[in-house]
């Protein structure tokens, strides 16, 4: 009786998730299955009523599981599209990345030069670099906003290769919107051979960095830059330094052995 009972309220919850938007098992086939189970156990009709009477009158009285129960189904999925990627997402590539290359816990920033969020984050990223000395913070390109972005992730990708993506991106940011002045800029104050860059950024190598960047960035759902992955959690926008530590925090707490 008491899997009935489950299978129930399970039919009540999974039908309102279902209308809320988030990704479930329809609610009908949910409440199906409910149905047999409670066949199964012996419930009637007046039962299931009884059961669901009480759900619904728990649910109206706790609004509040609803919108928690969808975000830890969301948190869910967020983990386990990461961990199909997550070997990609965590390696730079070349030098993109800042702070301890053998750090415990890696940050992941996914950004585009022409995005103003993300020149507001340059100072978060700066900020944690210098007061985690256990952090790894890696770089990828996501240029989505124009054709100069994308040129000036190329430079990027170059600048990674020198090993000078770190002082590139500082220049690119601090340079203002690309622009073949700004990008060429950013690219002398980091200090780069110019011309092995600018044939890095015409290969086809380049393109398809570029491309696999954009392929993953779509699989885990960003909505935009930018965006960062840390441990299982995805995060969206400018979040500032608080939630950036915060979420370094949860990860590195999750990694640390227990006992």
């Amino acid at each position: 009786m008491a899997a009935a009972a489950f299978l129930t309220i399970a039919a009540g919850v999974g039908t309102l998730l279902w209308q809320s938007g988030a990704s479930v098992t329809s609610g009908g086939a949910v409440a199906q299955d409910a149905d047999k189970a409670a066949a199964a156990a012996g419930f009637d009709s007046k039962d299931k009523a009884a059961i669901e009477a009480i759900v619904r009158a728990y649910i109206l009285e706790n609004p509040e599981i609803i919108p928690e129960a969808v975000e830890q189904l969301r948190t869910k999925q967020a983990a386990k599209r990461i961990a199909s990627v997550r070997s990609d997402v965590e390696t730079p590539y070349a030098g993109a990345f800042a702070g301890n290359p053998d750090g415990d816990v890696v940050l992941v920033e996914y950004s585009d030069f022409a995005c103003g969020f993300c020149r507001q984050s340059v100072a978060d990223v700066a900020r944690l670099v210098g007061e985690d000395k256990n952090l790894k913070i890696v770089f990828h390109e996501l240029p989505i906003l124009s054709d100069e972005s994308r040129v000036a992730a190329a430079w990027g990708l170059a600048a990674a290769q020198q090993g000078k993506y770190y002082p590139f991106y500082k220049a690119m940011f601090a340079a203002g919107r690309p622009s073949q002045t700004t990008i060429e800029q950013a690219a002398k104050t980091a200090g780069l051979d110019m011309a092995a860059a600018r044939g890095f950024v015409a290969s086809k190598q380049a393109e398809k960095v570029l491309d696999d960047n954009i392929r993953i960035a779509q699989q885990l759902e960003f909505s935009g830059t930018p965006s960062w992955v840390v441990g299982n959690r995805v995060l969206n926008g400018a979040v500032g330094y608080d939630e950036l530590k915060s979420a370094i925090a949860e990860a590195r707490s999750v990694k640390k052995p227990v006992g």
